[in-house]
């Protein structure tokens, strides 16, 4: 409820304080539950970018969306990049989550967003290999070691449970360094049973073992081909350019979280493919079109729900296109504020 005098403000050691407390994967089920029923609204995001000072390019993303059920909550992501950041020693992305009350529409809550972002993120993921990964999932191939890189493998460690088979996570990054500095970060003070992790000598020895292959760069060009994805495997696209085009026309399924978002993305992988002819939208009849092309086959939200099949064989290929939604932020920027109001944490912002 709306406190007249002032806004709460969580900071970093807060957002993650509360987010250790929180089920984020069962959060995820619930927006894409709610989502695949019609009980969200999702505009367009606002996409400001820009060339700074030192020739850069940088960006500014403002996502809004509700999400109604039991949440009702409202609220707004803002998150910034500019992938030189870390040669400065600062975060490539971060951002605020906003919160405004459901009833009067005044501000709720600020929050830390960057957190929730690589949280939400990495939930997503392991969502859709819930629902989507070959039983016989072994091996795990994480491309990048950056904060999501970080985020996912976190996560996989946790819900070890849920992925009982699996057994090793290989880790590859362009910089041999860094993904050797994030290896003995994920594997410092681990005891021996937990999941094995060790660092692959390229993105294809990587992803050639692997049942689930989750890429976190901040590539512009594809680079993965078909022929590296093994029957049954699971591409989840985080960072959304990494496979090639033959990936999304070759694969057996082509799932999304939200196509009329997707589909208006000119700058990434099957917007691309869309505004080409390559990619139809669910349902639609290729009719006169030349050339090869396939339609996508369903949202996550259509497949938690039941109204579209999931996995049919375990040799299926399915690819996962994840644009990132804002009512997954706001949801469990929701969860948060919950336990920060229940547990007194955080500072009232005088208004």
């Amino acid at each position: 409820m709306y406190n007249p005098s002032g806004i709460l403000y969580l900071c970093r050691r807060e957002v993650k304080l509360a987010c250790a407390e929180i089920d984020s994967i069962a959060v995820m089920r619930e927006v894409f539950a709610l989502h695949g029923s019609g009980q969200t609204i999702l505009p367009d995001e606002a996409y400001l970018a820009w060339r700074n000072s030192s020739g850069e390019s940088v960006r500014s993303l403002n996502m809004p969306g509700y999400v109604g059920g039991n949440l009702r909550a409202a609220g707004s992501k803002i998150i910034n990049g500019n992938i030189a950041n870390p040669q400065r020693g600062l975060p490539r992305a971060n951002g605020l989550t906003l919160l405004f009350d459901e009833v009067s529409a005044c501000p709720l809550c600020i929050m830390e967003g960057a957190t929730i972002s690589a949280l939400r993120t990495a939930s997503v993921t392991l969502l859709a290999a819930e629902f989507l990964a070959c039983q016989q999932l072994h091996e795990v191939a994480v491309i990048g070691a950056g904060v999501l890189a970080q985020a996912h493998i976190d996560l996989l460690q946790r819900r070890r449970a849920a992925f009982p088979d699996l057994r090793r996570i290989r880790l590859f990054d362009v910089d041999a360094n860094r993904a050797s500095a994030l290896l003995h970060q994920m594997t410092a003070g681990v005891e021996d049973n937990q999941i094995e992790m060790i660092l692959a000598a390229s993105a294809e020895e990587a992803i050639r073992p692997a049942q689930l292959i989750i890429p976190v760069t901040t590539t512009t060009t594809g680079y993965i081909p078909f022929d590296w994805l093994q029957p049954g495997a699971l591409l989840v696209n985080v960072s959304l350019d990494d496979p090639l085009p033959e990936v999304a026309l070759r694969a057996d399924r082509v799932i999304v979280d939200d196509w009329n978002l997707v589909k208006a993305d000119a700058r990434r992988l099957l917007g691309r493919m869309y505004r080409a002819g390559q990619i139809l939208s669910p349902g639609e009849q290729s009719g006169e079109r030349e050339g090869e092309c396939r339609c996508i086959d369903a949202q996550l939200g259509e497949i938690v729900i039941g109204t579209k099949e999931g996995r049919r064989s375990e040799d299926e290929i399915i690819l996962v296109n994840p644009f990132g939604l804002a009512i997954e932020d706001v949801a469990l920027a929701t969860y948060i504020y919950r336990f920060a109001c229940e547990h007194e944490v955080g500072i009232v912002l005088e208004v």
